[in-house]
């Protein structure tokens, strides 16, 4: 807010100048008094000037809305545009037509690939989309000591950048043991935070009694990863935000709205954390868990307040997430509070999206020091053999439904040489990590259970969060083959079968995301999942890609497989594969 613009806005409503757009004959959602009223809506210079309800005000175009309800656009208050496949700019057109008027990103997915450069391509990518994006600078670049990225990223380097306007705190606090043990690291990239009042964001699976205590007191402003109501209520009790997450590979939407109550829904927020593109083609993207919650009970009112003024208001972004003067434009109209469809959108009180349509597309950026992101050491069939002393192992579980594993055991059949033996009768494949950054040629193996794969492999170069290429297979060949295609492709999606690349998506920009839109995207993964179900997996309670993308994130328990091997999220540590 400035002086010149008050002067505008005041001299709006005292009737010395005219609006440029009136919305008129609307139900306006009132997220302050928790009602909806009758009225019409002037926008100046891109920001509500009145509510109306007199004859002084005056607007340059009209326009009789029908009775159409007025929403403030949505605020998805996590998300990593990268899961999206999408440039920001893509990533903008397909949200935006949602109702997503607001996101904050955080970009650990790119910056563990691509450094600072990641984070620069980021902010340049959204300079000029109508969606307004924020970020978060990532804390824990790598996630662990456990992996290799990228890039590592400490608090002199979060200081070259955390002043940038577009920049609202400290991303997600993964390294929960740091904090516990106060590794020095961890506190001075908080510090950076603390010095300038700016959030910290969380994420505190599990996290109970003195160690939640001891998480909290460090000031951390939110946490998405609560798992039951309890966890919700205890976290609201010592000052959070929580977020009600509905995205493609997580889903808690239902599981923790009996915990909102009127009382602490001024402290609960949405987010998609990860959403994929027939997620967002259709359900929706922020307004999917906003329509599961209404649908299940959840005041509609009270649903898109949280979606709205309680995301600006955590993190403080006073010009917007009501309708009130004086406030951007960023709203939309729709028929129904319970479908959510917008049918017109408005960001700074221009029209940008109509009928599910982006009207103008947005810019994209150059891809300076991220693309090319492909540095493999060596590539042969040897790279992934086990050399076994126990027919006695540790397995990966894949649990539907998450992206939570539990740790089995097997016993298998090995080679001469000690190397696992595929049985397409036993649901038994072999996993491995490879080092994709600095080209050491580290190669993490591990055996994984419940993926369904008869014969074939898949491999990605998006594999959370240090993004080393990881594969899935039923025999070394298959996953050399299908590690070659992707590297040729500078990143992406392989699949392949008896000898034969089935298809594939290339991501251009570090081995994460597209320049493509979204129908292109996600008719290719559509076009992928076919073939995934058809020719290689009979397990349909998983979806093939975003679980395999999880498989390598070591902060999410119970096991995973990282480019330095199988590691254990309880204990925090690597351990063998041989039980015996």
């Amino acid at each position: 807010m400035n002086k010149e613009l008050t002067k505008t806005l005041v001299d709006v409503n005292m009737g010395r100048l005219k609006a440029d757009l009136c919305l008129q004959n609307v139900q306006i959602i009132d997220v302050y008094n928790k009602e909806i009223f009758k009225g019409d809506v002037f926008i100046k210079d891109g920001y509500f000037s009145s509510l109306g309800g007199n004859d002084v005000v005056k607007a340059e175009k009209y326009i009789d809305c029908g009775g159409k309800y007025l929403v403030p656009g949505f605020i998805d208050a996590h998300c990593h545009i990268e899961s999206s496949h999408l440039s920001p700019s893509e990533f903008s057109d397909a949200v935006v037509p949602r109702g997503t008027t607001t996101v904050i990103a955080d970009p650990h997915e790119i910056c563990n690939v691509a450094g600072l450069d990641g984070m620069k391509y980021m902010l340049s990518s959204a300079k000029n989309a109508p969606l307004s994006v924020f970020y978060m600078f990532p804390s824990c670049v790598p996630a662990t000591d456990f992996e290799n990225a990228g890039a590592v990223l400490l608090a002199e380097d979060i200081e070259k950048m955390i002043d940038d306007e577009h920049i609202l705190g400290l991303g997600e606090m993964m390294n929960f043991p740091g904090l516990f043990f106060n590794d020095q690291k961890v506190l001075d990239k908080l510090e950076t935070a603390y010095k300038r009042g700016k959030n910290i964001d969380g994420h505190s699976p599990g996290i109970v009694g003195n160690s939640l205590d001891a998480y909290t007191s460090a000031r951390i402003t939110t946490d998405h990863e609560c798992e039951t109501p309890e966890d919700l209520h205890e976290r609201v009790r010592r000052g959070m935000y929580v977020m009600l997450r509905q995205g493609t590979a997580c889903k808690n939407v239902l599981g923790l709205l009996p915990g909102v109550t009127k009382e602490n829904s001024n402290r609960i927020l949405f987010c998609t954390d990860d959403c994929q593109p027939q997620t967002i083609t259709t359900l929706g993207h922020v307004s999917n868990g906003i329509k599961l919650a209404i649908a299940n009970g959840l005041d509609p009112v009270y649903a898109i307040s949280m979606a709205s003024l309680n995301a600006a208001t955590c993190y403080k972004l006073e010009d917007r997430g009501a309708i009130a003067p004086g406030l951007r434009a960023d709203c939309f109209l729709t028929d129904s509070l319970e479908k959510l469809d917008p049918s017109a959108v408005y960001i700074e009180g221009k029209l940008v999206a109509e009928n599910g349509k982006i009207l103008e597309k947005a810019p994209h950026a150059p891809l300076i020091g991220v693309a090319g992101k492909m540095n493999v050491k060596r590539l042969d069939k040897d790279i992934f053999k086990l050399h076994l002393t126990s027919d006695h192992v540790r397995v990966i579980k894949i649990l539907p439904g998450g992206v939570v594993t539990k740790e089995e055991d097997a016993y298998i059949k090995r080679d001469s040489e000690g190397d696992f033996i595929h049985d397409e009768n036993v649901d038994l494949l072999k996993v491995a990590v490879l080092e994709r950054h600095h080209g050491t040629g580290n190669v993490g193996l591990a055996l994984i259970r419940g993926y369904g794969m008869k014969r074939g492999a898949v491999a990605t170069s998006v594999a959370h969060d240090s993004h080393n290429i990881i594969v899935v297979g039923s025999s070394n060949e298959e996953m050399l083959l299908a590690v070659q295609e992707l590297v040729k492709l500078g990143g992406g999606i392989t699949v392949v079968k008896d000898g034969k690349l089935l298809g594939s998506l290339q991501h251009e920009i570090a081995g994460l995301m597209t320049d493509k839109p979204l129908d292109y995207v996600k008719d290719k993964l559509d076009e992928l999942h076919e073939i995934a179900v058809k020719e290689i997996s009979d397990n349909t309670d998983i979806d093939p890609f975003m679980t395999l993308c999880f498989m390598a994130l070591p902060v999410i328990p119970e096991v995973k497989v990282t480019d330095l091997g199988l590691f254990n999220v309880a204990k925090f540590s690597l351990e063998p594969l041989e039980i015996d």
